[in-house]
């Protein structure tokens, strides 16, 4: 089933355009000194062009080795050391499934009688993760696969562009101050190349084999974290490639918008701010919450809880210099709750629910 919100057709010339753009929105927000410059720079130039109608698009295979290279680089942050703060996790992970179905709930019924979405259309675009199974299985059950993906993507967009700054302005973070997330690459060994790019390669071959969701990320991040906590290797990617992957995730987001009527844009992300919004205020709810009872820095809970996609949210704790690790981790195990049990609890609340498939288009 095709739906062109959702990418156009990747060709040559799509790709290097959106490339190109994203390159150039990358390097002015480094120079602007913005939080996280080259994928908010890549996703805000990338995604003005799609809407004005240029011809822009990331290939799959493309996004999904840049994907592997930032689950790679987020397997860096596993040391031997957190091992010991596991169990002080175990309050903040048991309550995402808590935060979920509230996040999901409040999020369906805004979508439903505020949005006006069909029933089907409604739950799987107010749930708080998952965009491209939550795509795909909400279509499968009859929602509009055009609506959700907007819906979805609108979502990931606003978070990005706001988190990063709401963070400059509330808690003084200085882009120019940070160190590079990773070393130049000239100054890499061949030997620990070969256990950084074995990390990528096999590490999605088993995660896809296993059927994990968002196999890219999580199975090259969970073998790099094996390789980190065993010492087998203390080094990350070189900030090149790092910022390389960056442009393209950003690209990415910005190209779902190719060939989508600017009046659709305009009511996906009408209707998103609002479903944000009460992503959001939940999130803070949880996370100041949580810091009473556990003591854990209400800013890196509220990035563990942010609506945002994995590698987003994951990116912007480097950012921060916050614990990658500890965001990664929550993100990994919402996206297991909602892909696992969102499609489970929707047929069990609508048993009579008659759906037909559809296109989206």
């Amino acid at each position: 089933m095709s739906d062109p919100a959702i990418q156009k057709k990747p060709t040559l010339k799509r790709v290097i355009i959106a490339l190109v753009l994203g390159t150039g929105g990358g390097w002015a927000a480094q120079m602007l000194h913005l939080p996280l410059a080259w994928m908010i720079g890549a996703m805000l130039t990338v995604t003005v062009a799609a809407t004005a109608g240029l011809p822009v698009a990331i290939h799959p295979l493309l996004r999904q080795i840049m994907v592997a290279v930032l689950g790679v680089l987020l397997g860096s942050s596993f040391s031997p050391e957190l091992l010991d703060h596991l169990a002080d996790w175990s309050m903040t992970l048991t309550a995402l499934a808590a935060y979920c179905a509230i996040g999901g709930g409040l999020s369906y019924l805004y979508f439903r009688f505020v949005a006006k979405y069909d029933p089907v259309t409604a739950y799987f675009a107010g749930m708080p993760g998952g965009l491209t199974e939550m795509i795909l299985v909400g279509s499968s059950l009859g929602g509009d696969a055009r609506q959700i993906s907007l819906t979805h993507a609108s979502r990931i967009l606003i978070v990005i562009m706001t988190l990063p700054f709401a963070f400059q302005i509330l808690e003084g973070y200085e882009p120019a101050a940070r160190p590079p997330p990773g070393p130049p690459l000239l100054e890499l060994l061949g030997s620990d190349v070969a256990i950084l790019v074995a990390c990528g390669i096999v590490g999605f071959l088993c995660a896809r084999a296993l059927r994990i969701p968002a196999a890219g990320l999580v199975g090259p991040m969970a073998l790099s974290a094996i390789a980190h906590l065993s010492g087998w290797t203390a080094a990350k990617p070189p900030f090149e490639l790092i910022a390389a992957a960056q442009v393209v995730v950003g690209s990415a987001i910005g190209a779902r918008f190719a060939g989508v009527s600017l009046a659709l844009i305009r009511r996906a992300l009408f209707y998103s701010l609002g479903g944000t919004a009460i992503l959001v205020a939940v999130t803070l709810v949880f996370a100041f919450t949580l810091t009473l009872v556990t003591g854990i820095r209400p800013d890196a809970l509220v990035l563990a809880f942010s609506p945002g996609g994995l590698a987003e949210m994951s990116l912007i704790a480097l950012a921060l210099s916050m614990d990658a690790a500890f965001v990664a981790t929550h993100h990994i195990i919402r996206i297991f709750l909602i892909v696992v049990m969102a499609p489970m609890a929707f047929r069990l609340l609508n048993p009579n629910l008659k759906v037909t498939e559809k296109s989206g288009l």
